[in-house]
């Protein structure tokens, strides 16, 4: 038998058991002053990035209001242009550090819809490369990141720039 040692997924068997706590990691995100350890990207008037902490693909970032809200058509027409406007320089920034072929973008909304986190609405970033799906998630049910989740946080502050532009 072949062993996949995944030392990282503890992380989120200990998650779960802070998630029956009811903390939510988007107001973490959103007040905390430890930005590295948290994962922060980036903090707006309203919004907050923050990489996933159970990435997709390297670089998957979440997007989400400051404001503990379960559902998109219940944000303010501000809330909703500033999480926008944080999703578009979001993809900026993974454009410049990584140079993906496409993207995920997505909102669940409800666990039937594959939501973790179901009342704190939020915007999944996901960057795609040509060949990035191979057989390891077919055939042992196992995603590879080829880069250190604190790797790939620092190769994003250093083009932190373009999270701060403004988009008009």
């Amino acid at each position: 038998m072949d062993i996949l040692w995944a030392p990282w997924r503890m992380k989120y068997i200990e998650y779960e058991a802070i998630k029956k706590r009811k903390e939510c990691i988007f107001c973490t995100a959103a007040t905390t002053e430890n930005m590295e350890d948290n994962l922060v990207l980036h903090r707006t008037r309203l919004s907050v990035a923050l990489m996933n902490l159970y990435p997709y693909n390297t670089g998957h970032l979440l997007i989400a209001p400051k404001r503990h809200i379960a559902s998109v058509e219940d944000l303010s027409e501000n809330e909703l242009q500033d999480l926008f406007n944080l999703v578009n320089r979001c993809l900026k920034l993974l454009r410049a550090v990584f140079n993906p072929d496409g993207f995920n973008i997505g909102i669940n909304l409800g666990r039937v819809a594959g939501a973790g986190i179901e009342d704190h609405v939020h915007v999944h970033v996901v960057p795609r490369w040509n060949g990035d799906t191979n057989f390891m998630p077919v055939i042992s049910n196992t995603k590879v990141i080829p880069e250190a989740l604190k790797d790939t946080y620092k190769r994003l502050l250093a083009k932190k720039e373009l999270l701060c532009q403004s988009m008009i």
